[in-house]
């Protein structure tokens, strides 16, 4: 399986709006609740905006909820290009602008911006675009490059608009899914699809030194789509766009999970980085057929040397069944677990070794050091 390509920036522009509403969706829309043509409670519309009953959609009700608070993202980096001259001779280094653009989305009234850490990293200069035409300076607060998430603040005061917040931890296979964006320069893109897997490992899809747990969705997200939002049904953001597939198997998208993305903006706000506890194992979701006679955990399939779990006496096999009295039903909960930890913070892991259950404390390190 070829690897996952984290989405390039989209070099050009150009003025244009698709929109995705849908009238063959159905008479009904889940999660909403409400018939085609009526509007759910909290959706108002002016006179002017208000849409034809007969093609409303909880799509286009998604739309006009966010879309006042999805922006474009344009950066400028300076890179310096080698001469091209052989050894010995002097040549002044030669220095060129590169342009890049993503997308992102307001999250508090006072002008914070969640996107992808790759969208504004080395940038010299960022630029945000506003639905209404507004282009505003920004400044990076802070990014993290383990989650690929970054914080912007916009230059000036105001009541910004400001994107509504869902609950990722709720999630279920085959729910609607909804991503705004800018793809190749495509202003204020909408596309449709549905929520096709959740829990995806971005280290399993080729993606190294990322520690992700991802959502998959067929819905169409392209390069210039980064940091931009995946919306539920309600029109509330359960996402953060941040990879495609390339090349076979093309069109699958992946999004990190907004309650993660929550949790590492807090700490961009605050401190300008993230600390990410790492006890130095790799790990896999307990299945029936590896002898462990357990259906669910997390086991061990690698323990590095010098690491806290290698301090704490793990070992390869080791199946993680609780993290201080809290099951852990699989990989993403033993992750979940060491985040909430903290470095530094002793943890009681409840293990089975070869049919023995017993308790283990190991001491979680900041990721990357021993």
């Amino acid at each position: 399986m070829r690897p996952v390509a984290v989405l390039p920036f989209a070099c050009s522009r150009a003025l244009a709006m698709v929109l995705v509403a849908g009238s063959a969706l159905g008479p009904w829309s889940p999660r909403v609740g409400h018939a085609q043509g009526s509007v759910p409670p909290g959706v108002v519309f002016s006179s002017s905006a208000r849409p034809n009953s007969a093609r409303y959609s909880f799509v286009a009700a998604a739309v006009h909820r966010v879309g006042p608070a999805v922006v474009t993202i344009d950066t400028e980096k300076t890179v310096v290009m080698e001469s091209g001259l052989p050894r010995g001779f002097d040549s002044d280094p030669q220095q060129r602008t590169v342009r890049g653009l993503g997308s992102g989305f307001i999250i508090t009234a006072d002008g914070l911006v969640l996107t992808n850490a790759h969208v504004v990293e080395g940038t010299s200069k960022v630029t945000v675009g506003l639905e209404d035409g507004r282009r505003v300076p920004g400044t990076v607060v802070g990014l993290d490059r383990y989650t690929d998430l970054a914080v912007v603040r916009l230059a000036g005061h105001g009541a910004w608009p400001v994107a509504p917040l869902g609950n990722s931890d709720t999630l279920q296979v085959g729910e609607w899914a909804i991503a705004m964006g800018n793809p190749y320069g495509l202003d204020r893109t909408v596309t449709m699809g549905i929520i096709s897997s959740l829990n995806r490992n971005a280290s399993k899809l080729g993606i190294a030194n990322r520690r992700l747990e991802l959502i998959q969705t067929d819905a169409a997200i392209n390069p210039g789509n980064s940091g931009g939002p995946l919306l539920n049904a309600d029109g509330e953001v359960i996402g953060v766009n941040t990879l495609v597939r390339s090349g076979p198997g093309a069109g699958l998208g992946f999004a990190i999970p907004i309650n993660r993305a929550k949790d590492i903006a807090r700490e961009l706000i605050a401190t300008g980085k993230a600390s990410h506890p790492a006890i130095g194992v790799g790990i896999a979701a307990v299945r029936s057929a590896d002898g462990s006679g357990f259906s669910q955990g997390a086991r061990l399939v690698t323990v590095a040397t010098g690491s806290p779990a290698a301090r704490a006496g793990l070992r390869p096999g080791d199946v993680v069944l609780a993290v201080g009295g809290r099951p852990v039903t699989g990989p993403s909960q033993l992750i979940a677990a060491v985040e909430r930890g903290g470095v530094g913070r002793p943890l009681v892991l409840t293990i089975n070794r070869s049919g023995q259950v017993q308790q283990v404390e190991v001491v979680p390190a900041e990721m990357g050091s021993r």
